[in-house]
């Protein structure tokens, strides 16, 4: 059914307080808009230019925009409400759809969410196995969900436990599913599906806290007919150890702190299946999960819904907090398993197929810097400066032909910002998947060697910079080089059990020769 907003920014509502280690009490806000700090907005004419520093990107509005964005201008966040009063006769929900676009883009901030007149009927799944004190946790904060109580209903599905878990589910007023077999989680949310009576359908695992306001944040998304599942945040429920600390910014449940959508991305991005809202009509039209992937079935499920033609979006609120394996040895056979995955989903999806893309000028730059390194010849440093000059030159008259006002000097600094993001992404790839090779080659070729472990430290040391953990750095690369060994040893051992070799060498794609595509 469609869904008719409400936007009701005058009043507030406490939320209430999340019984989980490192949740705090805060207040429900209106949904909200401003222009990001890093955005610079001026108007041409009448119409609305917006420029991202970094990386740089230029948006012109039409002149239908420029009372809107002159308050979405201001340091603070201007409610929704007050934006759609300066314009008449516009549809709400299209106005939002737009600027949630430039949210996803990098030119505005949101806060809050929207209030619908009517809110879907949803079916909350929850796959259980021998987990009775984790469920009666997950069921707990369920119980105090901030959604209306006769548009929700829970199953629980057991698979085949052998311990109290039945039991524990059964005090709670739930719709309980016993499997006789063992089946994985998979079949589990299959059946629960065939079975639910919402028309939106939110996967929990039993090892998770919902928080209070997890539907509310994430059900609005659904005013877009073209999205088919949204995913909230997986955050941790745990706060004492190093580990802990470490899986709080780097768990592979946590899609990122950023508003994004498969509209904005390539064709591999997902939402992880412990936090996942979709709309069952698409979901049994596309027969659920894959009861024959123990790893990676939510990865496969959003790569087919997108091959549908419906969108995938993530929103960094509507969250959810997980109890992740929090001693070295589950942490690191997890991430083994995850690495598993890759080569059997590309199996699947063999249209699939990965690339690196390596941009003309900034592989040259850097070629010019490696001879240079071995070569020690100054000319080199000569010619490095020479593709920045015109490489920035290039982009600058491109930019100035459209009247936009950017600074020469801004743009020599874009350039070369790009150029070691390409450089960061080429350490990222070598850390990922063949640091291993570290130790294989370290007394055959030992430069070689040591070329991987510094570009594995260095994607370490970035990361550790961007994810800004409460730990010290030496303890954030132990935990990212192990995190780093497991997952590529599960993509290798995958690639030669299926014979399928792509993860680990993806096609060499220009940037030039991806924009023609």
């Amino acid at each position: 059914m469609p869904y008719r907003y409400d936007y009701k920014c005058g009043c507030k509502m406490v939320r209430t307080k999340v019984n989980i280690e490192g949740s705090e009490s805060q207040s429900w806000k209106p949904l909200a808009y401003r222009i990001r700090k890093t955005v610079r907005y001026h108007l041409r004419g009448h119409c609305p230019v917006l420029i991202l520093k970094f990386p740089l990107k230029v948006i012109i509005l039409n002149h239908f925009w420029e009372s809107i964005f002159d308050h979405l201008s201001t340091s603070s966040f201007v409610p929704f409400q007050n934006l759609m009063s300066l314009v008449h006769q516009a549809d709400p929900k299209e106005i939002e759809l737009f600027l949630n676009e430039l949210v996803r883009k990098g030119f505005l901030e949101r806060e809050g969410f929207s209030i619908l007149t009517n809110y879907p009927f949803i079916s909350i799944i929850i796959p259980v196995r021998n987990r009775a004190e984790e469920i009666t946790g997950c069921l707990q904060s369920l119980s105090k969900l901030n959604y209306p109580s006769e548009e929700l209903e829970i199953i629980v599905v057991d698979d085949a436990s052998d311990d109290s878990t039945p039991d524990a589910v059964s005090k709670f007023p739930v719709s309980l599913i016993v499997l006789e077999e063992h089946k994985q989680a998979s079949f589990c949310r299959n059946v629960a599906a065939k079975k639910a009576k919402g028309e939106i359908l939110a996967f929990i695992d039993s090892d998770c806290l919902a928080d209070p306001l997890w539907l509310k944040e994430l059900v609005p998304a659904f005013g877009d007919k073209s999205l088919g599942a949204v995913g909230g945040m997986v955050d941790s429920c745990f706060n004492e150890s190093s580990l802990d600390r470490y899986e709080k910014v780097k768990s592979s449940l946590k899609i990122g702190t950023w508003f994004k959508s498969s509209q904005e991305n390539t064709g591999f991005f997902y939402v992880p299946s412990c936090n996942l809202l979709v709309r069952r009509d698409i979901f049994l039209r596309l027969t659920g999960f894959k009861e024959n992937l123990d790893v990676g079935e939510d990865v496969d499920f959003c790569w087919r819904l997108q091959d549908e033609g419906y969108h995938v979006e993530y929103r960094p609120v509507g969250k959810v907090y997980h109890k992740h394996r929090n001693k070295l040895r589950p942490f690191c056979t997890r991430r083994f398993d995850y690495g598993t995955s890759e080569p059997l989903l590309q199996r699947v999806h063999t249209k699939r197929i990965k690339q690196f893309i390596f941009p003309p000028a900034a592989s040259l730059f850097w070629g010019l810097v490696v001879l240079f390194t071995v070569l020690e010849c100054i000319p080199l440093l000569g010619l490095c400066g020479i593709i920045v000059l015109i490489d920035s030159l290039k982009k600058f008259s491109k930019i100035r032909r459209k009247d936009i006002p950017i600074k020469f000097s801004c743009m020599i600094l874009t350039v070369l910002r790009s150029y070691l993001a390409f450089f960061y992404h080429c350490c990222a790839f070598v850390s990922r998947y063949y640091l291993f090779w570290f130790i294989l080659i370290l007394p055959l070729v030992p430069l070689a060697s040591m070329i991987i472990l510094g570009m594995h430290l260095l994607a370490g040391i970035v990361e550790y910079f961007i994810k800004k953990p409460s730990m010290n750095p030496l303890s954030f690369l132990f935990y990212f080089s192990f995190e780093q060994i497991s997952y590529q040893l599960g993509v290798w051992w995958g690639c030669l059990k299926e014979f399928i070799f792509t993860p680990v060498n993806p096609q060499i794609v220009g940037k030039s020769a991806l924009n023609k595509k």
